[in-house]
């Protein structure tokens, strides 16, 4: 009976042997139905069966497909291999070895290329502010370093520096020139003490904010009449290269919240026109004739008043306004004129006088660390005309900067307070002015929803 059995077994076995063969997938179906249908179902079958002991082993091999199709051994190693990314900005300080280092990079042969290139060393090492891109392996050997900057804020070209590593794993450094793109950026901010920290806490660009105190002056009292919860929004332009921004240019639009009070202002530049300049979105301009200021980043140290000398040590007039700043800030005229004069002038030191377009009025920008127009030269307003310095009678960096009326000292303050504004739009401008507007105000609409959403 047993010798039966066991041929009975193996006659079996040999049977879903080869039903296994020929159809694998039904095999495994029934054998998990089987099991599904529970545990006391399996122990009857098992127990009528044969002792696993006693049952011959047999082999079966089965071809089972690639779940990756088409790719071998080799090409599943690659993906332990992949590229980093990291960005930053150079630092005046910066070593070949501290730069590649912040940039997450351990690769002693670009340490060493960096040093010795000339490339490099006159262009990026040591050099603040220039915007530095790195690609490295997983191992953190540098493949790709890619530095971009500008000359001067007024160029609309940028250099890229780029130190590659070839197939032969050695360096190549190089630098090209390409041309800016344009695009623009929302922002919003809320005043908790100052505009620059409120405009710094929002990463808004110090340029951007000098634009907009000076577009808005003949309304907003910055240095005075800001209160704490007031709230802004502001579109400026962005000027990138390879994608990223290098640095912000024109102040677009704006919308500021002072006091219960709203004040908006827009750049327009009416097509086949030489110039442009602000105005409310209801068409107003808002161009004053004359700037708030003469010196972006300032305070005042000195007003239009009588003080002790200090130098002289003598009780005088102090017949101008003097602005701290250190030197080398830019200065800038505060309204459009001719050059009346520029040279050394006693107490003066570098001094330029500006002679504007109401004959009367004469502004002087005194004690330059250098000078950038001549005598005869037309500027226009906010055009640079030298920095601040300390020559002349002078006991430290800042500019003196006078307003004369009829040849008569006028206190600076007070007389650029007063100044009137352009005519509002030409009526042949006004359907494509109230287009452009429209967008504007979509624009700031959406600026505010930004500065409210990161504010949540």
């Amino acid at each position: 009976m047993k010798d039966s059995l066991i041929s009975a077994g193996s006659a079996l076995l040999a049977r879903l042997a080869l039903l296994v063969q020929k159809h694998p997938k039904r095999v495994t179906s029934g054998v998990a139905a089987l099991l599904l249908s529970g545990g006391g179902a399996a122990f009857a079958v098992a127990s009528l069966g044969p002792d696993v002991a006693d049952m011959p082993v047999r082999t079966i091999t089965q071809t089972v497909p690639s779940l990756v199709e088409d790719t071998s051994l080799a090409d599943l190693a690659d993906l332990n291999s992949f590229t980093l990314y990291r960005s930053d900005y150079t630092r005046g300080t910066d070593t070949a070895e501290a730069l590649l280092q912040r940039l997450g990079i351990a690769d002693p042969s670009a340490s060493a290329f960096l040093r010795a290139d000339n490339n490099v060393r006159q262009n990026l090492l040591g050099r603040a502010g220039r915007l530095v891109s790195a690609e490295a392996t997983n191992d953190h050997q540098l493949q790709k370093l890619t530095a971009r900057w500008t000359t001067n804020d007024d160029s609309d070209e940028f250099q890229r520096l780029v130190v590659e590593r070839g197939a032969n794993g050695k360096f190549t450094a190089s630098i090209e020139t390409a041309e800016l793109t344009v695009g623009s950026r929302l922002a919003g901010g809320t005043i908790r003490s100052s505009l620059f920290a409120a405009t710094d806490a929002a990463f808004i660009p110090d340029s951007v904010a000098v634009q907009m105190a000076d577009v808005l002056s003949g309304s907003i009292d910055f240095r005075r009449s800001l209160r704490k919860g007031d709230r802004f929004s502001v579109v400026y332009e962005s000027l990138e290269a390879d994608g990223e921004p290098l640095r912000a240019g024109r102040l677009l639009s704006v919308e500021f919240h002072n006091n219960g009070k709203t004040h908006q202002a827009m750049w327009y530049q009416p097509e086949g026109a030489s110039r442009g300049s602000y105005y409310d979105l209801d068409g107003r301009s808002l161009r004053q004739a004359y700037l708030s200021s003469p010196v972006e980043f300032s305070r005042v140290s000195s007003g239009f008043a009588m003080r002790l000398h200090p130098i002289h040590k003598t009780w005088k007039a102090h017949l101008g306004t003097d602005f701290a700043a250190a030197t080398g800030t830019k200065v800038r005229t505060i309204g459009d004129g001719v050059v009346e004069f520029a040279g050394v002038q006693n107490g003066f030191g570098n001094v330029v006088f500006v002679k504007h377009a109401n004959a009367d009025h004469v502004t002087v920008y005194a004690h330059l660390s250098r000078i950038d127009v001549r005598k005869g030269q037309s500027v226009e307003q906010g055009q640079t005309i030298g920095a601040v310095g300390s020559t002349g009678w002078a006991t430290g960096p800042h500019l003196h900067f006078e307003f004369r009326v009829n040849g008569k000292h006028e206190d600076p303050l007070v007389v650029m307070a007063k100044n009137a504004a352009d005519a509002p739009i030409d009526r042949r401008n006004e359907a494509a002015f109230k287009q452009y507007a429209g967008q504007m105000r979509m624009q700031l609409d959406s600026a505010q929803t930004v500065q409210q959403a990161s504010a949540q």
